[in-house]
């Protein structure tokens, strides 16, 4: 079954009909609000070059986790 999601108010308009793997494959300032200063930074500090390395950097994902945790326990 295919999925439909409209991903352009997250991305820049460069990357708004790539496909998926594209995407994540694409550096961190594809993503709207990131510019290239924030992801000279974000590899300066973590190594995440690209939005895949973002949402899989290990410290992002605790943080996300820690929110679910909280919107779940009340």
């Amino acid at each position: 079954m295919a999925v439909s999601v409209n991903l352009d108010s997250l991305l820049d308009k460069a990357y708004e009909n790539m496909p998926l793997t594209d995407i994540l494959d694409a550096p961190v300032a594809a993503l709207s609000g990131v510019s290239d200063g924030d992801a000279e930074k974000l590899k300066a500090a973590f190594n995440i070059k690209t939005v895949r390395d973002l949402g899989t950097n290990k410290y992002f994902r605790a943080a996300v986790t820690l929110l679910d945790l909280e919107k779940n326990s009340g």
